[in-house]
């Protein structure tokens, strides 16, 4: 039986700079794209990523302009980027790698989710499962001693 690190791909991703608990992580070229939306609005901190209810597979990922970091979301940095995880996002994004990429057809950021178990065929919604509360809080526990 796989442990909750190996589950949710948490190996490396235990402490940031500051010692934190880090919810998810971004590649460089994720990092590179959040840097350059900031860097083009006057004031950003960064972005704030949350799902909510919607689309024909139950869930979508929400992304929005960070002008004022809550203290209550989760803080994600890798080379200069900030990301902020709402609260109740948390459990539905333990362990998700998020990516950009361009293709032929499509350009834009890309969640690679333990906890999706389905997407809608067009991919603009997914099926998401919480995480353990429990082992969310261990994990957390753990990284912070």
């Amino acid at each position: 039986m796989k442990s909750f690190r190996q589950a949710f791909n948490l190996h490396g991703m235990e402490k940031t700079e500051m010692a934190r608990f880090s919810i998810m992580k971004l590649t460089d070229k994720a990092a590179e794209r959040v840097r350059e939306i900031i860097g083009a609005r006057d004031g950003a901190h960064g972005i704030r990523l949350g799902v909510k209810k919607g689309g024909c597979a139950g869930m979508e990922y929400t992304i929005d302009l960070v002008t004022e970091p809550d203290p209550k979301d989760d803080h994600v940095e890798h080379q200069g980027a900030h990301v902020y995880v709402a609260p109740e996002a948390a459990l539905f994004l333990l362990g998700t790698e998020m990516d950009f990429e361009v293709t032929t057809l499509r350009t834009g950021f890309v969640f690679r989710n333990p906890n999706q178990s389905s997407a809608c065929g067009c991919g603009e919604s997914v099926e998401l499962k919480p995480a353990d509360l429990k082992a969310l809080a261990e994990a957390r526990a753990t990284a912070e001693a």
